[in-house]
C-alpha cells in the first residue's frame, strides 16, 4: 500500500487530506468491492487508472470499478483526495485516529486505522507499506519502517518511509507534529529511534533508553527480532493503554511517569507484540490470546528475572504464586469473559481485549510449559515466531506447530486450556484449585 497524508499547517486539529493507492489480487469475481474508511469525504476512486464510481455506507467505501474484476485479477485501486479529521485522545475516546497539544498519532488496533485512510482493515490481510508525510517545516513526520528520503519544498517537508515487512492495518503509525527524535545506537543490525513530543524530550527520552536493554533479553528468549528497527512514541495524553504499533510502540506519558519497576515490564510486554501480534498476526479476533498471552508471559518473566517481581505484582514473590492465584480466578474469567480463544463478545476493543486474553492466555501458556518441558516449550515459541514470521496465524496453526515440535498430539490439551468453559487441572500442581463460580 502506498499512502500519502498533507498536513497543512502546524495545527494538531487539523482535517488531514490524502491519497491512498491499494494494490490488490480478487479472490473471486468482482462487479464491486468495498473499503473500509471512516473519514470524512473522498474525492475520486479509480481502478487501474480508470475512473470508478463509489458510495459510501457506514464506515464502508462502496467502490464499482468501470469493468467487473476477474478471480486472480491483480488490480490497483487508487483514492484521492480524502479527508479525516482526529479526535481528542483521552480515555474515553483512545482508539483512531487522535489528536494531542503536540500533533496526531494513531492508535488503530483493532480496527480504527479506516478513521483516517482507507484500506482492508483486519489483520488477516497484511501488506507492505509506503507512507509519505508531507507537513510545515519546523514538524516531524514519522511512521513504520526506515525513513527513505525527506524533501524540503515551499516550506513543508515531505518525509517517506518505507515498511517492506508485511504489517495490519491496525499497526500502522503516523505521528506529526511537533515532535523530536532520538536516534540511538543500534541493537545487532536493528536501528533505534524514539519519538516524543520536543517540550517533553529531556524528561522522556531518558526512560525510553531501557528499550535497548529489552531488546537484548528477548532475543535470547525467542529469536531474531523481525524487523529492521524498533523505537519509542510517547505522547502527551491519557490513552489508558500502550500499543504495539509496528517498529514503533506507542505510550501516553501517564505511563513514563510510572516507577521503574512497572515501566520496564509494561515496555517489555510492548516489544515482545513485534514477535507475537506483529510479525506473527492473528488470522481473526479471537485468535488475540497469541498476542496478549505471550505478551504477558515475557512480561512476568522479566519483571521476575530482573528482580522487580514482589514490586511489579504487589503480594506475589514470583510467576509462580502469582499463576497459582490465575488459576484460581480461572473459572471466574471463563464465565465473564468467555474461553481464552473464543471471547464471549467481539465487537468492541474492550470486550476482544479482556483479562483472559492476557492473563489466562499466559496461564495456558504456563499450562503448556508444564506439559511439554521447559527446553521444548521454548522450541515451540521460536519455531511459531519462526514458522508464520510476517503471516496471520490461528489457534489451529499454533496447536498443530505445538504437536509437531513436541512429537506427540496437543489438540485435546490445548482445546482444554483454550475452548473449555471450565479450568483444566494444572500439569504439575495437583494441588491447585479452582474458585467456583457463585
Amino acid at each position: 500500500m502506498g499512502a500519502q497524508l498533507r498536513y497543512a499547517a502546524k495545527d494538531p486539529k487539523q482535517t488531514v487530506s490524502g491519497d491512498v493507492t491499494v494494490t490488490a489480487i480478487a479472490t473471486q469475481s468482482l462487479s464491486r468491492f468495498d473499503l473500509d474508511f471512516g473519514g470524512d469525504s473522498v474525492a475520486r476512486v479509480a481502478v487501474d487508472g480508470r475512473p470508478a464510481t463509489f458510495s459510501r455506507s457506514g464506515d464502508e467505501l462502496v467502490v464499482t470499478p468501470r469493468h467487473y474484476l476477474p478471480k486472480g485479477h491483480p488490480f490497483r485501486v487508487t483514492v484521492s483526495g480524502f479527508k479525516a479529521t482526529p479526535i481528542e485522545a483521552n480515555a474515553d475516546s483512545p482508539v483512531g485516529f487522535v489528536t494531542t497539544q503536540d500533533g496526531t498519532v494513531l492508535a488503530g488496533q483493532p480496527n480504527s486505522a479506516h478513521l483516517l485512510f482507507p484500506g482492508n482493515d483486519h489483520p488477516s490481510d497484511k501488506a507492505t507499506y509506503t507512507i509519505t508525510l508531507t507537513e510545515p517545516v519546523g514538524w516531524t513526520g514519522t511512521a513504520n519502517g526506515v525513513l527513505v528520503r525527506n524533501r524540503v519544498r515551499a516550506g513543508y517537508v515531505s518525509s517517506t518511509y518505507r515498511e517492506s515487512k508485511p504489517m495490519a492495518s491496525e499497526l500502522v503509525q503516523v505521528a506529526v507534529g511537533d515532535f523530536a527524535v532520538q536516534k540511538r545506537p543500534s541493537v545487532g543490525h536493528t536501528t533505534i529511534r524514539d519519538v516524543v513530543p520536543r517540550r517533553l524530550a529531556s524528561t522522556l527520552l531518558p526512560r525510553a533508553a531501557q528499550e535497548r536493554e529489552h531488546l537484548r533479553w528477548l532475543e535470547k528468549q525467542v529469536g531474531p527480532y523481525p524487523f529492521e528497527d524498533y523505537g519509542t512514541l510517547v505522547i502527551d495524553a491519557d490513552l489508558g493503554f500502550a500499543l504495539e504499533t509496528q517498529t514503533l510502540s506507542l505510550y501516553d506519558t501517564g505511563l513514563f511517569g510510572a516507577p521503574e519497576y512497572y515501566l520496564g515490564p509494561v515496555m517489555v510486554h510492548e516489544l515482545t507484540h513485534q514477535w507475537f501480534g506483529d510479525s506473527v498476526a492473528p488470522e481473526s479476533w479471537s485468535d488475540v490470546w497469541q498476542n496478549e498471552g505471550h505478551a504477558t508471559w515475557y512480561e512476568l518473566l522479566y519483571a521476575e528475572q530482573s528482580g522487580t517481581f514482589s514490586q511489579y505484582k504487589r503480594g506475589y514473590a514470583n510467576r509462580e504464586a502469582y499463576f497459582k492465584h490465575v488459576y484460581a480466578d480461572g473459572d471466574k474469567y471463563r464465565a465473564a469473559f468467555g474461553p481464552v480463544a473464543a471471547p464471549l463478545d467481539s465487537t468492541s476493543v474492550w470486550d476482544v481485549f479482556n483479562a483472559n486474553v492476557y492473563d489466562g492466555g499466559a496461564l495456558a501458556l504456563y499450562a503448556l510449559q508444564q506439559k511439554v518441558g521447559v527446553a521444548t516449550f521454548q522450541q515451540i515459541e521460536r519455531d511459531w515466531v519462526t514458522v508464520y514470521r510476517g503471516r496471520s496465524a490461528s489457534t489451529q496453526d499454533f496447536m498443530a506447530l505445538a504437536s509437531r515440535v513436541a512429537h506427540r498430539n496437543l489438540r485435546p490439551f490445548l482445546t482444554d486450556w483454550l475452548y473449555g468453559t471450565t479450568t483444566p487441572p494444572m500439569p504439575g500442581h495437583p494441588d491447585w484449585t479452582v474458585t467456583p463460580v457463585s
